[in-house]
Parts: C-alpha cells; structure tokens; sequence
C-alpha cells in the first residue's frame, strides 16, 4: 500500500510539471510593457493610407515622364584608310538620334550627326492607314533601294556605289552633297499584306531638291516615286523616279532607277541601275550619266561576312572615257552585337588613259549605343 501510495505521488507530480510547460494559448500582454506597440489608431491609419496614395501618384507621374522622354540611340564610326600614296586616320560618322511617341499613330525622329555637325533627320511622321502615311520634314530622298533600305547599320560595305553618290545627292554632279536626303512632304503605303511584308508598296513626295537644311531656291519642287514588289520572303524589286530643277536658274535635275534585291538566309544579291541628266551652269548644257553596280554576299557564321561588288559609273553616257569602275572585296566581322568590323580592298581603275588606277585598303570600326 505504501508503495502504491508513492507510485501515485510520483505520476501526479510528473503530470502537474509537463502541464506547467505548455504555452498558453492566450498569453497575457502587459500593456504597460514598452516592447510591446500600442494598436494603431484610426488617425494613425489614415495618415498612413494618406502616404501610401502620394507615393502611388508619384509613382504614376515619373512613369509618364519616363514615356515621353524619347528614345535616344546612335553610333561612332572610325577607322583608317591606305591608298598608294596617301594613309590616314578618319572619322566616318557620329550619330546621335532621339525618337518618340506624340500621340497614337503621330510619331518624331530626330538624328544629328557631330562629325560634321548638322541636322541628318528631323521627321514627323503620321500612320492613319497602312495603305495611306505620311512624312514631314528631312529624311532619306525614297529612290533605289541602297539609299533607303541599307543604312549604314545595315550596309556591308564601307562606300556606297558610284552612281548612288553621283546621282542621289551623296557627292551629286549637281553639286549637292546631302547623304541622300532632303527636305519636303512624303506619302506612302503598302498593300497585300503577306506576314511582315506587303507585296506592293508605293512611295511618293515633293521636295525642295537643295539637300539638307537649305530652303528652295526657286519656286518649283522636285517629285521623287518609287514603287516596291516584294513576292516572296526575302525578295524585293523596285523602280524609282525623280523629277525636278535645282538652284535659281532652274537647272535640270532627273534621275531614274531600277534594281532587285534578295537577302534571306545566308544569302545577299543586290544589283541597280542608276541613270540621269543634270543641266549644267552657265549654259553649259545638260549632262547624261549612268552607272549599275552588283552586290554579292555570305554570311559564313551570324558574326561573318564576305561580299564583293562589281561597280560602274559614266559621268557622261557619251564618252566612255569618263567610266571609272571599282572592284571591292570586302569582310564584316560582328564579334557583338553593338560592333561591327569592316575590312575593304578596292581597285579603282578608269578609262582615261591619263588617270591611274589606284588601290585602296580600308578599316572601319562601327561602335553602336
């Protein structure tokens, strides 16, 4: 009985221990406990609600500041030109460009160039249809597919052919040198849409005929036409027109042009032919020339490629001692995306006997932000 009496005493004192070692389930909280907070009052919660609101419209505000600031991009090209008797160390290009949203379907590009400071483009450009657009202010001239399609970040050779700088406004017999571009009012369009291409489109402008950043200077204005079909992925063939009159004289200035280009894959073929007359001053009469040019390229690997291009030019069309015609073989190399390498040799020869031929082995390197 006596050790009952202890084996009961034992169990009931164990039992009472592990009891007292149990959390409970609703602790006691001193309130005048200072590491414990007091409830928010409803005040307080406003005022908190009240902050949260502000920094939620800030918030908004700096989104929309965000979204109007524009887009700003551009690229440095420099590099070293070798001929047989000169060498030097140049600076191709410096573009800066800022583009945005105005509205829905109203939008602007802006691109300045610091190499030779001046105003390149300066567009405003609005998208009520796909088969209807238009075009403000100064840009690429729509004439050949070199001009328009093969930027420079896009262009895999470093000079572009003979007849598109004599005849469109890069080194033009008129006397313009304009980079291709000008000043003046453009509509356009496409139809047929087939995936990410249409498979007519039209362009259509009136223009100053100055170049860039100079007003008319006479009261007609040049027309500038070019239609595109593009019938299968990859394939595009185009006719250009362009009609107009340059300086106070109103000296003649028509070009007309024609090419097909294919580039998918790995695979670029590109050729154009380029004709046109320029009055000449001083009663000197009007001046036809021509030239075609073909282009042939493989992208060995993504990051490279070889290309070659045929290229001749006549001054004038009726002697054919004014014919230069430039053999160019040429690597673009792309180790990033936002570099571009580009190595050139080109053999000038002309058909005057007078003029040497000449060689020349260019570097360019593309740095792109």
């Amino acid at each position: 009985m006596k050790k009952t009496l202890t084996l009961l005493l034992l169990l009931s004192t164990i039992a009472a221990g592990v009891h007292a070692g149990e959390p409970s389930a609703t602790p006691s909280v001193n309130p005048a406990d200072p590491a414990v907070p007091a409830p928010a009052s409803e005040s307080e919660l406003a005022r908190l609600s009240s902050e949260v609101d502000a920094l939620k419209r800030r918030a908004s505000g700096h989104e929309r500041l965000l979204a109007a600031l524009p887009a700003i991009s551009g690229y440095v090209q420099t590099g070293f030109e070798w001929t047989d008797n000169s060498s030097t160390f140049f600076i191709k290009r410096v573009r800066l460009t800022l583009a945005g949203d105005i509205a829905p379907r109203l939008d602007y590009r802006i691109q300045l160039e610091f190499a030779s400071p001046k105003v390149v483009d300066a567009v405003l450009r609005y998208r009520p249809l796909e088969a209807l657009n238009f075009q403000l202010g100064e840009y690429k001239l729509p004439f050949s597919i070199e001009n328009t399609e093969y930027v420079p970040l896009k262009f895999e050779l470093i000079e572009y052919p003979l007849a598109l700088r004599r005849l469109m406004g890069f080194d033009d017999i008129c006397g313009l040198s304009a980079t291709g571009r000008d000043m003046g009012l453009m509509a356009y369009g496409g139809f047929l849409r087939r995936g990410g291409r249409y498979l007519l489109s039209y362009n259509l402008g009136v223009f100053n005929g100055e170049g860039i950043n100079t007003r008319d200077r006479n009261r007609s204005k040049d027309v500038v036409a070019r239609l595109t079909l593009r019938p299968v992925e990859g394939l595009q063939i185009a006719a250009s027109g362009y009609w107009g009159e340059y300086g106070p004289d109103y000296l003649e200035r028509i070009r007309y042009g024609a090419g097909a280009c294919y580039d998918r894959g790995p695979v670029v073929l590109r050729w154009e032919y380029i004709c046109g007359t320029t009055g000449l001053p001083d009663a000197g009469g009007t001046l036809a020339s021509d030239g075609w040019y073909a282009v042939g390229g493989w992208r060995i690997t993504p990051k490279v490629m070889a290309v070659v291009r045929y290229d001749t030019f006549r001054e004038n069309s009726d002697l054919n001692a004014t014919r230069q015609t430039d053999y160019t073989g040429g690597v673009l190399w792309v180790p990033f995306p936002r570099l571009r390498c580009q190595l050139n040799y080109t053999r000038e020869t002309y058909a005057a006997e007078e003029i040497s031929g000449r060689n020349v082995m260019c570097l360019m390197l593309t740095g792109i932000f």
